[in-house]
């Protein structure tokens, strides 16, 4: 299996740096090159079993979150040294990660264990750029936010985040963070007030933003030549109020939809998860939001927003179903960097009846 391993993380490599991550497209490659079974980690790693791509158990990110996590923790001064914003030659590069794996080996073998897990605060736009398409067709009013897929929970604080549009900030008059996607298309989403009623979130693993090692796992995961990424990470955990629940997605939805928010919009969301819930977990929430939709009204109304890769470029698909009593409205509202640096805003009527959840 070793090659299929080699080859993943030259695959990762050119991920990351599709994403802008330029140390990380070089990272990554060194690593499948050099990685070696004179190490324990090494042998590991290169013994991996079934899907080591990032569609499958992302074994080159696992092992780049646990080297990132030395780095961030000061446990390996002399990877630090080597790391952004310092620069090194392949050799010295190398020569450091080498010794890390040695001298932290334990450590990084129970990094192993775990699949990566990130937080990308900047969804949060695209996020709110669906609410506000959807206030715009039935009127601003508080709104109930649960999110699928939820991690750290850090964009179920969405209404502390300004959104930049057209050279004006939106959102509240003190924002923990300011995000400014660049606005692709010749339209503008129209900005409206948001006020949070009620969040939740629910994750498998969910991870706690006040535990100091499920922070630095957050962090552990940004790639370490964007600190922008790193900087809006912590200003999100500093204001992060919710942890989510953990468990399956499906039944705790059906729990969150089993009563009406009456005077409320009920905000059902996913940002890059769906695709990681098993057929049949996606099939329940697709049910369930389906006749949670046949009973909202204009009172009660319910709204499933997508950010899902759909099998188009570029980036993600952004998508809503609006529930407010008869026939639900469906629109394809534009596309998402991953990262959401960019957002193609294009709301218009879908051609045809879909399911995000179901098509993801």
């Amino acid at each position: 299996m070793s090659e299929g391993v080699r080859v993943a993380f030259v695959q990762q490599g050119r991920a990351c740096a599709s994403l802008g991550s330029a140390f990380m497209g070089r990272l990554m490659p060194l690593i499948g090159e050099r990685l070696g079974e004179n190490t324990t980690v090494g042998a590991r790693c290169l013994a991996w079993q079934g899907d080591v791509g990032p569609s499958g158990q992302s074994v080159p990110l696992r092992l780049a979150g646990a080297l990132h996590a030395l780095v961030l923790d000061g446990s390996a001064p002399g990877l630090a040294a080597v790391y952004p914003p310092h620069s090194a030659s392949d050799y010295k590069l190398w020569a450091a990660v080498e010794d890390a794996l040695q001298a932290r080996e334990a450590r990084i073998l129970t990094w192993l264990d775990r699949a990566p897990q990130t937080n990308e605060v900047r969804r949060a736009a695209a996020v709110i750029a669906g609410l506000w398409w959807a206030l715009g067709e039935i009127g601003v009013r508080p709104v109930v936010l649960s999110e699928m897929g939820a991690s750290a929970g850090l964009n179920l604080a969405l209404d502390r985040y300004c959104v930049a549009v057209n050279g004006s900030d939106y959102g509240p008059a003190d924002p923990a963070i300011v995000l400014t996607p660049e606005w692709r298309g010749h339209k503008r989403p129209d900005p409206h007030p948001i006020t949070v009623k009620d969040r939740s979130g629910v994750d498998l693993a969910p991870l706690d933003p006040a535990n100091p090692s499920d922070r630095l796992r957050l962090l552990a995961y940004i790639w370490p030549d964007q600190p922008d990424r790193l900087a809006r990470t912590r200003a999100a955990i500093a204001v992060a109020s919710v942890r989510p629940d953990a468990g399956d997605a499906a039944p705790w939805l059906a729990r969150r939809l089993s009563k009406p928010r009456l005077g409320a919009l009920h905000v059902v969301y996913t940002t890059i998860a769906a695709q990681y819930f098993p057929d049949a977990t996606r099939k329940a929430i697709a049910e369930t939001l389906q006749d949670a939709g046949m009973a909202a009204s204009a009172e009660a109304p319910l709204l499933h927003l997508s950010m899902e890769a759909d099998g188009s470029e570029p980036g993600a698909g952004l998508t809503a179903t609006l529930w407010s009593g008869g026939a639900p409205r469906q629109a394809r509202l534009g596309r998402a960097h991953f990262h959401v640096d960019w957002i193609e805003w294009f709301p218009e009527a879908a051609e045809r009846s879909f399911f995000p959840l179901l098509e993801s």
